[in-house]
């Protein structure tokens, strides 16, 4: 696969000031979400720092790893395939989808609301709190989208730097993203210790992390990659979701607030990936109606987990 010219880590500064310079939005938007995560952050850092560390963090971790370890089997395949039918790749990203958007609400929307209101009160305070949330993490992931560099099918590179590296890698830098705000939903999950939340919301991301795996490998293969270093590259995009437990669970582990409001930042996180990322790629193709009827049976199926294991 042909590579870009290779620009200097040295001028990474100016790339990313001139980048900002024009795209302002993007540039405060990003300002706003990571300020919001700067403060979720040095609470729980404040209450590390005065003997009450984090609960669940290694059951966090785990989960996290949990996530990178099906992203990783899924990807396993891609040694024996190299490629399955459009319309069954676009089906399988579907129900990812529709398990992400289930997720989203049983288990981060609807606990965080729950929370919020036993803190607050109030029903509509708690879900003012997990609303505010859930804005801060839209706002993170439009800042990480716009800084970090990528690409998309439809539209082509995208971020600062671009010209470093090669479309596969670009490609599998945006599949990475999205395993972020997954991992951080994991964290956040676990972040109070709560098994009935953080179980059935690890293992849904966990079984929709195959296919995106899948998807990474076998687009790798069909760059002209060897079947070992495609899978090896599928697995890699996997990373991000253990340290995004560790993030999420940072998140939401300091003052009472924190827990509700990370809940909605890893909700509003994700359903902006599903919105933004992953339904238009399924619809793409032409496949919208097996797509669609993909993301029914993942939202289904989502909530048979969160009603059984929760």
């Amino acid at each position: 696969m042909e590579a870009y010219p290779v620009t200097s880590w040295k001028r990474w500064p100016v790339i990313l000031r001139d980048y900002a310079t024009t795209h302002p939005a993007t540039t405060l938007g990003f300002g706003i979400g990571l300020l919001g995560v700067i403060i979720l952050l040095g609470q729980s850092l404040l209450q590390i720092v005065v003997g009450e560390a984090p609960l669940g963090v290694r059951n966090a971790l785990i989960g996290g790893t949990a996530g990178f370890a099906a992203t990783a089997l899924g990807a396993v395949p891609a040694l024996a395939l190299r490629g399955i039918p459009q319309k069954l790749e676009d089906s399988l990203l579907g129900m990812a989808a529709g398990m992400m958007l289930a997720a989203s609400a049983f288990s981060l929307i609807l606990p965080g609301i729950e929370a919020g209101t036993g803190i607050t009160g109030s029903k509509t305070l708690g879900a003012v709190v997990v609303a505010v949330g859930m804005g801060i993490g839209v706002l993170l992931m439009l800042g990480l989208e716009g800084f970090t560099p990528h690409v998309h099918e439809g539209t082509g590179p995208i971020g600062p730097g671009t010209e470093r590296y090669s479309r596969v890698w670009l490609f599998v830098f945006a599949v990475a993203l999205h395993n972020l705000p997954e991992g951080m939903a994991i964290g956040v999950g676990f972040a109070e210790n709560d098994l009935s939340v953080g179980i059935p919301l690890t293992t849904a991301i966990a079984l929709q992390d195959m296919p995106e795996g899948l998807a990474v490998a076998l687009a790798l293969r069909t760059a002209g990659f060897s079947s070992f270093k495609a899978v090896l590259a599928g697995a890699a995009s996997g990373l991000l979701e253990p340290f995004g437990a560790l993030l999420g669970v940072g998140l939401s582990s300091g003052l009472a607030l924190a827990y509700p409001t990370g809940l909605g930042l890893a909700a509003g996180a994700m359903i902006f990936v599903v919105s933004h990322e992953v339904i238009p790629e399924t619809h793409r193709n032409g496949h919208q109606t097996p797509a669609t009827l993909g993301l029914m049976a993942g939202f289904a199926l989502m909530m048979l987990l969160d009603t059984t294991l929760g």
